[in-house]
């Protein structure tokens, strides 16, 4: 199983609090760390886990915390190959409330790979699976020529712009920015993914048929819903590029994002392997 991301990257500081700040008032953390986050890097590190490696093509910035993220990723075990940008690296602040809920304040662009970087895109020919979060139109296009093409519709203005045939758009029913309207892609996705977190969500496909999967039981404890949605991504991804229908596609990408939510952080609880609590 040969499987890649093109994406983002965000260094994120997390702060655990009892409850958010209303305006003006003063909370204090009862944890607070730091590690790299953001659509591409999450989906990364949770293909790695599962197919044993990973491909990650990104954009960073130059500095610092560019590095940083580049080194703590690779120790994930993602191989990341990445065009260096000259400037700040982009971050996230995330509050983590006692609920295990996740609010982002997030400073600068998002920095994704161009087909015109000089990374390794002839290898996502090799690729049973890509799940793209960030890029230009040429990167897109080089991920077209893996066997299956997730993306993310935080890119939905690339995702328009190049006219690729994607075989699932992930979208959200309850997130306002991350929403799908029939006809803003063309041509447009074969399947829609939308998620609704606890609800679980619904898959569209292109000939109007709609199919609902439920939420996967947490295996323990909630902690922390952040990343959970885009682990549930890679595992639609893999799935998917395994050969299974999209139905249990869904099914298993729900799995993912629910060991994702009972860890701290977006890497401490993974599912390892496609087998892995059956």
């Amino acid at each position: 199983m040969r499987v890649a991301v093109i994406g983002h990257v965000e260094w994120i500081e997390f702060a655990r609090v009892e409850r958010l700040p209303a305006a003006g008032e003063i909370v204090h953390a009862g944890d607070a760390w730091e590690e790299p986050g953001g659509g591409g890097g999450v989906a990364a590190v949770q293909l790695a886990r599962l197919a044993g490696s990973c491909l990650f093509l990104t954009a960073l910035g130059s500095d610092e915390l560019g590095r940083r993220a580049k080194r703590a990723l690779e120790e994930l075990g993602v191989r990341v190959e990445a065009a260096w940008r000259p400037v700040p690296q982009r971050r996230a602040f995330v509050h983590v409330d006692g609920d295990g809920e996740r609010t982002i304040t997030v400073i600068g662009d998002r920095l994704g790979p161009n087909g015109r970087d000089p990374l390794p895109w002839s290898e996502l020919a090799e690729c049973d699976g890509v799940y793209f979060t960030a890029g230009d139109a040429e990167a897109l296009w080089a991920a077209r020529a893996a066997s299956i093409v997730v993306a993310s519709v935080r890119a939905k203005a690339t995702l328009a712009e190049a006219g690729v045939q994607l075989d699932v758009l992930v979208s959200s029913s309850t997130d306002e920015g991350e929403r799908y309207s029939d006809g803003e892609i063309e041509p447009p996705p074969l399947l829609v993914a939308r998620t609704a977190g606890s609800a679980g969500g619904s898959l569209d496909a292109a000939d109007g048929v709609t199919t609902r999967w439920e939420a996967a039981p947490l295996p323990g404890r909630l902690v922390d819903t952040y990343g959970a949605g885009d682990s549930f991504s890679a595992g639609l991804t893999f799935a998917l590029a395994e050969g299974r229908p999209p139905s249990e596609a869904v099914a298993f990408g729900a799995r993912c994002g629910a060991v994702c939510a009972t860890g701290r952080g977006p890497y401490e609880a993974r599912l390892e392997s496609a087998t892995e609590g059956e």
